[in-house]
């Protein structure tokens, strides 16, 4: 069975009445299997929150449907397998962690017991036991976003859905971040989460989809989203003759020297493949490889626009 199941999903807006609707999702369609970790792309203003907040009963689509693990969106059943943190948790700030946890546990009807017991486990599982007895009020981004992974599953949910969970995060916490997910993932439980963080994405999840205005580009694997071409060959070689090196210059698209040698891209395999062979004769040989395309570089060549084109396409639909 599928954890998530979308069919035509469509939502239309308008801020006012005089104004033409906008649409924010045009005929989605997607199937997120139950158990791995999958990533919704795509930039600001590209859908992704407005499914989601369908998806978890917050917004009502125009048309299409969708279920989680067979239930349509909005029922009991599918709230109850369901687990969700917004892009910005917002907790009461008075209370401790561990307090704030036993208060959602109640809110899923917990028994008491159970509600203090599951509040330790979970703030030991994403890193927060030091903190159980510290007012919200003083917790950092990070330790908020994982706290809000920790009220997302206090009712042990098989299905997590998370909205920008590293959003304005440092490195230390986005790895934090991660590293939640990963053994969420490996407990059995299915994760769904976007993100325009793209390098985060190719870290952690199994398969992605990526959204732009609205509609869905493409959604696979990482092997499969990203372009198996071979784009570039990096050869690195120390040793050899002024001669030498000019000959591999003029075949190499760029290069790059410091005091281990020089390290030459080229664009042809061929080029690359008679380079590691020169530098393999002459024992002067440090490294060979491709250059793979990086989940960033796929959105830009698969939406086709530059950074500053996407931002300002989003920008119009807000207004």
């Amino acid at each position: 069975m599928s954890a998530i199941s979308i069919r035509g999903l469509t939502h239309a807006y308008q801020k006012h009445f005089w104004q033409k609707r906008r649409k924010a999702l045009s005929n989605l369609s997607l199937e997120v299997a139950e158990g791995e970790v999958f990533g919704f792309l795509g930039a600001n203003g590209a859908g992704k929150t407005t499914t989601i907040k369908i998806l978890v009963g917050l917004q009502s689509q125009t048309a299409g449907e969708a279920d989680i693990f067979g239930n349509p969106v909005g029922s009991l059943e599918c709230r109850r397998r369901t687990g969700f943190m917004p892009e910005n948790p917002y907790f009461y700030e008075y209370l401790t962690a561990a307090e704030s946890l036993a208060f959602y546990g109640a809110l899923c009807d917990l028994p008491v017991k159970d509600c203090a017991e599951q509040a330790d486990k979970l703030l030991e599982f994403v890193g927060l036991a030091d903190a159980k007895d510290m007012r919200l009020k003083e917790f950092s981004k990070g330790m908020r976003q994982r706290l809000g992974i920790a009220q997302a599953i206090v009712h042990r949910p098989k299905l997590i859905i998370l909205d920008e969970p590293m959003s304005g995060l440092d490195p230390v916490g986005r790895r934090q971040v991660r590293e939640a997910i990963l053994n969420l993932r490996s407990q059995g439980a299915t994760i769904f989460f976007s993100s325009h963080i793209l390098s985060d994405v190719e870290m952690i999840c199994d398969r992605a989809a990526l959204l732009d205005r609205g509609e869905l580009l493409s959604v696979g694997g990482m092997d499969e989203l990203l372009d198996a071409r071979e784009r570039e060959f990096e050869v690195g070689v120390s040793g050899l003759t002024a001669g030498e090196m000019a000959k591999l210059s003029e075949k190499a698209a760029r290069s790059v020297s410091d005091e281990r040698g020089t390290l030459f891209v080229f664009k042809e395999r061929g080029d690359a493949d008679a380079a590691a062979k020169l530098a393999v004769e002459r024992d002067g040989l440090v490294s060979f490889g491709r250059i793979r395309e990086s989940l960033e570089d796929y959105f830009m060549r698969t939406t086709g626009r530059s950074r500053s084109e996407t931002e300002q396409a989003h920008a119009d639909i807000r207004q």
